[in-house]
């Protein structure tokens, strides 16, 4: 589908980014990528790497500035839309500013598209958006919501909305895993709280939930892969083996426990071998067919969270995993 193609990753210079870009180079040759940010120094140093490469573009330019999106969008076909606000501090600081980024950066992406006939828009998502327990959980399920009814609002463009949901992403800039790495060895290592579960997944499976959107997408799904859990206690131990762990405390906004899908969710989620799918509750779109497909209903009381999860990552295969991926942990 994305061969050939004109594809625009908006706050394309960030971790997604820096993984999507060679990726879909290599195994869809499109015609073009256009990444398209706000940070001009970002955008300076990650067209070093691409300088040869006259298939991939750079756009300065904010999702706030609809103006400026409309301008980015001549020719594009497929979307990705990665920008986003998404410290949660920062975001109960400042509020306004994660609400425009997040929300009506979201309605200008949807208005936009329709209008310059973009053919599909894959956004992502969070499992803070799953029954949020903070602004920023809260901002994301509002432009969730937005891609969703989008696709009424395409009418008869066709052009179509999804989204996929997915946790921390394992050793991206401000993840745990460079956060412990970053503390001397013989140093104490904080955990928030020895309950604690987190889901585990690679950049490389979030661009291939992506590539699977594009190509399964009817509009309005939310796609959910499915991936491991561990301990916080765990993760620490593959980080450091012998160090002491000191329980700290858990920290305003944070959940015990990460979760992607609700129960609010269970009567709208199908299942499949990689993946969930929630389908949206409007339109009757949940019990249309193309959308289902081979898909299994769930039951009513299902939850997807890193605590029931019948998947755990061993101690073992996080070590090699950090073994494998040291020249990278926490630099995109």
């Amino acid at each position: 589908m994305l061969n050939n193609s004109s594809i625009l990753v908006t706050g394309g210079t960030g971790s997604f980014g820096h993984t999507f870009i060679p990726m879909t180079l290599e195994k869809y040759n499109p015609k073009k990528i256009v990444i398209f940010s706000r940070d001009e120094m970002k955008q300076w140093e990650m067209a070093k790497l691409y300088k040869d490469d006259p298939r991939v573009r750079f756009f300065i330019g904010d999702v706030r500035d609809k103006d400026r999106l409309y301008r980015a969008l001549d020719g594009i076909d497929y979307v990705v839309h990665a920008a986003a606000s998404k410290i949660v501090p920062i975001a109960e600081y400042d509020p306004f500013e994660c609400i425009k980024t997040n929300v009506m950066g979201a309605m200008n992406l949807v208005d936009a598209c329709i209008d310059k006939k973009v053919k599909r828009i894959v956004a992502l998502s969070t499992d803070k958006a799953s029954s949020p327990a903070n602004l920023y959980g809260a901002t994301k399920l509002t432009s969730d919501r937005l891609f969703v009814a989008g696709n009424s609002y395409s009418g008869d463009e066709q052009t179509c909305f999804s989204v996929v949901r997915y946790g921390n992403v394992m050793g991206s800039r401000g993840s745990v895993i460079p956060f412990f790495m970053s503390i001397k060895k013989g140093e104490v290592l904080p955990i928030t709280d020895n309950k604690m579960t987190r889901f585990m997944i690679t950049l490389e499976e979030a661009v291939e939930l992506v590539w699977h959107a594009f190509d399964d997408m009817r509009g309005g799904e939310i796609y959910v892969k499915k991936i491991p859990s561990m301990k916080i206690t765990s993760i620490a131990s593959a980080v450091s083996e012998n160090a002491k762990q000191e329980e700290i405390g858990i920290r305003p906004g944070e959940k015990l426990h990460e979760q992607m899908i609700g129960i609010e969710d269970a009567l709208y989620t199908y299942e499949y071998p990689g993946h969930y799918k929630i389908l949206p509750s409007i339109n009757d779109w949940s019990s249309d067919s193309e959308r289902i497909g081979d898909g299994v209903k769930v039951d009513p009381g299902f939850t997807y969270s890193s605590d029931n999860n019948k998947d755990w990552m061993e101690i073992s295969d996080l070590k090699s995993w950090i073994k494998e991926n040291q020249h990278k942990i926490g630099k995109i």
